[in-house]
Formats: structure tokens, sequence, C-alpha cells
């Protein structure tokens, strides 16, 4: 059982369960039955709730960092709230990975996993609060009571619908959708859309598997079709992961602005039919590869993207397959850089256009598949096999291309 099952299986009913919790809340906000003190401890309770029974005792690992970072936040100066936020969050989340590394592979008790998830969404919501801070985007009330300045942000970081997942929303649009009172038919119309896609999603998913397994022909990491349909299984996953967090966060109204959501039907559609690498890592996950990009490419000086590839590894837990999965994607996006506009410039003719986009069309759905299993490979035997097999052909031969173009662009020197 890969990463992604070990997370999404286990955590769906608790996603499904906090449905109803999510539409009463947003009907009693429309209704003015819940004044906005009342809002936030019912989001917060509500995210309280769902740890408790999603982790159990685990809980204390997610409860401990959300309540240093409020604690750093309100004691420390705006130029330094990213700082000590970023040590705090990410310190912590190392030690829990490492911690539980072992533990959350227990296929009889998911809650290791979950818990680790979910410290990683923690770290998302804090990092992104104190560079909101530290940049003069949200201000804290200094006249304010100690409750009116502690309780949005607890709330924020901890409330039920984004909880367990959901794309990244700011602390002011998250504050300025608690204070408002949205009408709900709209909001329960594109729930129900969304429940269907994910519905849809898990059925062909299901129709997958079940090929998959009782296919006859070649199978383990050595075997290309066998490689691409389990990364196919992956991210048909993820995506059913990403509408359901999206329903969730629209039944509380929540809803993520026009194209800040983590998968539309454009999205999906831009995923599975693009020739670009470089466009599957900007549209994969969106939300977290804008985090990505505003807490480390557009602050790193030197190598930018092999910097955020790398952090990425980190904040994913720094297992074998992880850093080499993502190394192997800041590679194979910097190649892509440099690959097309060489090809596009040779593809004049219609039918040769036609030629290189269905060749790279091809490449790239390859290429990530090979990336997708190497990131979810969990032994470092199995990361052995993956690299010895005929699959690393196509990565080995994107590098050596951007080897040979960084040669032939090199400067001469005097």
């Amino acid at each position: 059982m890969c990463w992604a099952d070990l997370l999404l299986l286990p955590a769906a009913p608790y996603r499904l369960a906090a449905f109803p919790f999510a539409a009463l809340f947003h009907h009693l906000c429309a209704t003015g039955h819940l004044s906005l003190t009342a809002r936030y401890i019912f989001l917060l309770a509500g995210g309280c709730l769902l740890a408790g029974t999603a982790m159990g005792s685990y809980a204390v690992l997610l409860l401990i960092p959300a309540a240093g970072s409020v604690l750093v936040l309100l004691s420390v100066s705006p130029a330094r709230a990213h700082t000590w936020v970023f040590a705090l969050q990410m310190s912590w989340q190392t030690l829990c990975h490492l911690g539980l590394s072992r533990q959350e592979l227990n296929l009889q008790d998911a809650r290791p996993a979950i818990t680790l998830s979910t410290i990683m969404l923690l770290t998302q919501k804090a990092t992104s609060l104190g560079l909101d801070i530290h940049e003069g985007v949200v201000l804290l009330q200094q006249g304010q009571g100690l409750l009116q300045r502690v309780l949005p942000l607890c709330s924020y970081l901890l409330f039920f619908p984004a909880l367990l997942g959901g794309p990244l929303c700011s602390f002011s649009r998250f504050r300025a959708q608690v204070e408002s009172s949205e009408a709900l038919p709209c909001r329960l119309r594109a729930v129900g859309q969304r429940c269907l896609c994910a519905l849809a999603l898990q059925g062909l998913r299901a129709r997958l598997a079940a090929g998959l397994a009782g296919g006859q022909g070649c199978a383990g990491l050595g075997c290309l079709p066998c490689l691409w349909a389990r990364a196919l299984l992956l991210r048909l996953a993820y995506y059913m992961h990403w509408v359901l967090d999206e329903a969730l966060l629209e039944a509380a109204g929540f809803g993520p602005e026009a194209g800040q959501g983590d998968l539309s039907l454009h999205d999906l559609w831009m995923l599975e039919t693009t020739h670009r690498l470089a466009v599957f890592a900007r549209t994969w996950n969106k939300s977290t590869s804008r985090w990505l990009r505003r807490l480390v490419f557009q602050r790193c000086p030197a190598q930018p993207l092999l910097a955020t590839f790398a952090f990425s590894a980190w904040w994913h837990g720094l297992r074998p397959g992880q850093v080499f999965g993502f190394l192997c994607w800041a590679v194979m996006v910097e190649a892509d850089y440099r690959i097309h506009p060489f090809l596009s410039a040779w593809a004049t003719s219609q039918s040769v256009k036609l030629l290189y986009r269905g060749t790279t069309w091809v490449f790239t759905q390859l290429i990530v598949a090979y990336i997708l299993v190497a990131v979810e490979t969990e032994s470092f035997s199995m990361l052995c096999l993956l690299w010895t097999s005929c699959n690393s052909i196509l990565p080995l031969s994107y590098g050596l291309t951007l080897m040979l173009l960084l040669l032939v662009k090199k400067p001469k020197q005097n």
C-alpha cells in the first residue's frame, strides 16, 4: 500500500463526517445565529474534535506547534515573525517525521500518517501567515484583548474544513469569509458537483486498479506500462482527495477564489494533456506550488528551482524516494525549460508540430510516472530496483541532454 492509499483511504470517512458540520456552520452564519466570536469558536472546536477523532493521542503533536506558532506570532516583532515560525514549524515537523517514520507504515493504524499530513498542512498555514505579517499584508491589532487576538489565529490554523486537506487559504481571506454570510444554495450546488466528480474519479480508479490487479502482462518496476498505470492510480487518488477537500470547504462557505483551488476541470485537462513538464509542475497541487514559489523560489538568490524542489523533499519527509524523486523532478523541469525552445524552433510545419507535441506528451507522461512512483517508493531497495530498470532511460536522456545544452550555451572563457 502506497503513501497515497495510506493517507486517503483512512482519512476519507473523517472528511465525509465533517460535511454535515460544515453545512451547519454555513447555515448558522447565513441566518445570523452565530456571532463573530462564536464562529471562530465553532471552527476551532470542530478542528480540535476532528483532530482527536482522526488522530487520537497523536493530536497532541498537532496542537503543540499550533499553540507555539500563535505564541511566537504574538511575541516577536513582525520583521522576525516569519523566521521564527518557519524554524519552529520545520523543526517540529522534521522531528515528527523522524519519530513516526516507522509507525506511519503500519497498515492497522493510519493515525501517524494522518497526523504527519495534517502537520504538513499546518506548516503551510503558519509560514504563510508569518510571511503575511512580515510583509505587512496582515496587521495584528495591538489594542485588542488577548482573546480577540488569539482566537482568530488559532481558528485559522486549526479550522476543521481545512484540517485534513484543502487548498491553502490565506489568513486575510479566511478572516473575510468568517465575517461574511453568503447564500447557501449556490454553495450546495458546487458541493454536489464536486462530490459527483470525486465519485467518478473513485469509480475510474477502482476500475483501473481491478484491471491492473488482474492483468497477465509484465509486472514490477521494470515494466513501463505497469509503471505508468501505477502512476495513474496515484494521480487519480490525489485528484479525488483534492476534489473532496474543496467540496468540504465549499460546504462551510470557504470556497477558493477563481483559479486558486487545487483542481478544476481545466486543471485536470491540463495535467493530463500537457506536453510540458514545467506546466505539469506548476499545475500539480497548485496551492502548494504557489506556497513553495513564495516561500522558497522568490526568496532564494541562487539556484531557486533546485532549492524549491530540495525544500519540497524536506517538507515531505526526506525519505530516499522523496529526495531522489524531487531532485529528479528539478532536473527534469530545468531540462524541459531548455529542450522545448530548441525543439519548437525546428517544428515549422503542421505535421512536424503534431509529431513534436505528441512525442513530448508521451515523454512527459512517462517522466511524470517515473517521478511519482519514485516519490511514493518507501524502501531504498525498491528505489534501487526502479533506478536500475529500463524506466530510467528517459530521465537519464533528459539529464544528459540538459548537460549538453548547458555546455553548448556556456560562454567562452577569455
